[in-house]
């Protein structure tokens, strides 16, 4: 332990993250930097500044830094070109955050010369494995301290006694009846794990909800709204433009308003174990919506079906922490170049937690409602070729069918 000098942490301020700094001046007796990522969790930053301080860290060793831009533009957007979900239903929202997490905090660790960096993730978790592929893909001779696989303070009631004995402060918000929540939040979403979440025949508590109302308390009134999309990534809701990160926060207004996004999900983690967890992800919810409402008119069809095979692949590179890869890089090129003409507008139409495309158009349209039309087409498209088409197709499975009636007649 003794040859690292000094370490870098993920630091947020909670209950772990601030366990694991006196835990590592403690253990490691290193020089400790936190980093702190404002990601739109939409909580005050400034208390781990101040909590920091009372650790005695200096103050040219404390980093918090406004990521949102970034975040939304050069990670959530690229991944929801590709319309992606996780096990058909998750929208990603942790594990999109940790490759920019880590990427910062290799750079903060150049800049100070840092030889080690730390997380707070749980020997348990998926973002562990996030994490630290991210840092090694970046900073291939890193060494990482993982205290969660280190140290003997396995349960939130042993991590609080600690906190109690070494006099850190406890978030009491959302304590009562025991442990807080595990909680994650960015402008994405934010995500609930642990206490009665657990048992997965347990249902949510309605308090436990941060962004969104419930559907059934929503307006009775549904709210049409039309975002512009240019090459893939929205750029305006209503006729305003927003730059992104301002683009998804106006999202997660209007969709927790009308009770958009709840999740309540049971997932496979890659570290062998399935695991209960809820979210909310309002702004996502209809953006994934409107995305794939503007590709329907744009994209050619075999392109669509290809990024749709590929999806599946794409969502498990991200959600297994390999947004670093040269696969993942190779696929984003991939998906960039068929978003060229992904231009125009969707209305949507948001209404007590659902929302539904009423409306689309674009110059980029291959929608030719002359060839479409059930009315008269004036000869633009010639019906009677389909025949042959048809029996085209069908030919491999006509000769089988005869295959297996000649046979059956001669075993008859």
């Amino acid at each position: 332990m003794s040859e690292i000098k000094k370490a870098v942490l993920a630091y947020s301020g909670g209950l772990d993250t601030s366990v694991i700094l006196k835990w590592l001046q403690d253990t490691y007796h290193c020089e400790i930097v936190t980093f702190t990522a404002d990601l739109g969790q939409g909580e005050e930053l400034e208390p781990a500044r101040t909590k920091a301080l009372q650790f005695g860290i200096k103050p040219e060793n404390i980093f918090i830094d406004d990521l949102r831009e970034e975040f939304v533009r050069d990670f959530v957007f690229p991944m929801f070109r590709a319309n992606t979900i996780y096990e058909g239903e998750y929208l990603l929202g942790t594990s999109i955050a940790r490759p920019l997490i880590a990427k910062r905090q290799i750079d903060i660790a150049r800049q100070v010369k840092a030889d080690a960096v730390s997380h707070g993730a749980t020997g348990k978790g998926n973002d562990q494995v996030r994490f630290e592929l991210g840092y090694y893909a970046l900073e291939p001779g890193i060494k990482v301290i993982a205290p969660w696989r280190e140290w003997d303070l396995l349960s939130r009631e042993k991590l609080m006694a600690y906190a109690e004995q070494h006099g850190i402060p406890i978030e009491m918000k959302h304590q009562q009846g025991g442990s807080p929540y595990s909680m994650d939040a960015n402008l994405l979403h934010i995500s609930y794990e642990g206490r009665h979440l657990e048992n997965p025949n347990a249902e949510a508590e309605e308090s436990m909800w941060r962004w969104t109302v419930a559907p059934e308390k929503a307006p009775d009134t549904a709210a049409v709204i039309e975002i512009e999309f240019r090459a893939g990534d929205p750029i305006a809701i209503d006729g305003k433009a927003y730059q992104p990160h301002e683009l998804l926060a106006e999202l997660n207004r209007l969709g927790g308003m009308h009770g958009i996004g709840r999740l309540d999900l049971v997932e496979n983690r890659f570290v062998g174990m399935k695991s209960r967890g809820c979210y909310e992800t309002p702004g996502g919810t209809i953006l994934l919506k409107a995305h794939r409402g503007i590709e329907s008119i744009t994209l050619d069809r075999e392109v669509a079906h290809l990024k749709d095979d590929l999806m599946p692949r794409y969502a498990s590179l991200i959600y297994n922490g390999y947004w670093w890869s040269p696969e993942r890089l190779a696929l984003q090129t991939l998906i960039d170049h068929t978003q060229r003409n992904v231009n125009g507008v969707v209305r949507l139409k948001l209404y007590k937690g659902s929302v539904s495309v009423i409306s689309r158009d674009s110059a980029n349209t291959l929608f030719d409602q002359t060839i479409a039309t059930f009315d008269d087409d004036g000869g633009a498209y010639n019906q009677a070729d389909a025949g042959g088409f048809i029996k085209l197709n069908a030919l491999r499975m006509r000769i089988a069918e005869i295959a297996k009636r000649k046979l059956k007649k001669t075993k008859g």
